[in-house]
């Protein structure tokens, strides 16, 4: 990397340790210039599977609760997502719906199906416009599917939220959400992302047991005025549930939250203050 004054330096665990433990959290307050780094390969999983089921918005409180109860049990091979969205161009359906669509990924296919036999287990799904218990799947597949989420040719808002709130207290804000909910590709992001596993020393710092968050979407640059707030809004109403967001999709700019610990702030300040005395990188646009 290139530091503030000009040097370009190698940091690993064992040179600019300091640095090194900063970079892996920072985000975009990082103060430095990173020129290249090296990745740790794993062995390709031998199958990758989908489960699919969509439910319409009127069975949120069952779906939802359901999510928040098994949060526990998902296999840390499968990530349970589900996007709410007027619509799933990808799978013909243009009314609303809540898509559980998840993959898995496991040694073999036996494997990856058995993982997610949990989608099976929602009370509701007998009631699922549509369900797929188990079909072999791969990564560009997956790619084209969540890209109907995304249009280059979009404006897009978005917030976020960690939180270990209960799905009692969580539902009438998603409730709010769903019901002002601007048009596709607009949607609500909810992941079950814990029990959270121990991490390396580093400055990512902040993580939970459920993720949830949003993408406001427009065409029309006049529409801005009518929907770019609201992702910020829904958040802002249950930040009361929060401990604290994930510097990804995040409006730190309009509504600063928390996204590390204070001894992670402590030491990314005392870091920045030897390698950045004179502020030449710019910090977070938001911080608490």
């Amino acid at each position: 990397m290139i530091t503030a004054d000009g040097e370009q330096i190698h940091c690993d665990e064992d040179n600019h340790a300091d640095l090194y433990w900063a970079a892996r959290g920072a985000g975009p307050g990082f103060f430095g210039v990173v020129t290249s780094f090296y990745l740790r390969l794993y062995p390709c999983p031998g199958a990758c599977g989908t489960s699919v089921y969509l439910y319409p918005f009127d069975l949120a409180d069952e779906v939802y609760s359901w999510a928040r109860e098994v949060s526990a049990e998902v296999d840390p091979r499968v990530e349970l997502q589900a996007v709410a969205s007027h619509g799933e161009p990808a799978m013909g359906i243009d009314r609303p719906v809540i898509s559980f669509a998840s993959p898995a990924f496991a040694d073999s296919e036996e494997e990856a199906e058995k993982a997610l036999a949990l989608f099976g287990t929602c009370p509701v799904a007998d009631q699922a416009i549509v369900k797929v218990p188990y079909m072999p799947t791969d990564l560009p597949t997956w790619y084209v599917v969540a890209m109907t989420h995304y249009l280059s040719d979009h404006h897009y808002a978005v917030d976020n939220m960690w939180t270990s709130a209960s799905a009692q207290d969580l539902l009438p804000g998603i409730r709010t959400i769903l019901d002002t909910m601007p048009p596709h590709p607009s949607h609500f992001l909810w992941l079950n992302w814990g029990p959270v596993p121990p991490r390396q020393d580093m400055a990512y710092s902040v993580e939970d047991d459920i993720y949830l968050a949003l993408y406001a979407s427009w065409k029309d640059p006049a529409d801005g005025e009518k929907y770019g707030d609201w992702a910020r809004s829904n958040m802002a109403a249950m930040s009361h549930l929060a401990t604290g967001i994930q510097l990804a999709d995040e409006n730190l700019g309009q509504r600063p939250a928390r996204f590390a610990t204070d001894e992670a702030m402590a030491r990314l300040d005392k870091v920045r203050a030897e390698y950045d005395r004179d502020g030449l990188f710019n910090s977070w646009m938001g911080r608490i």
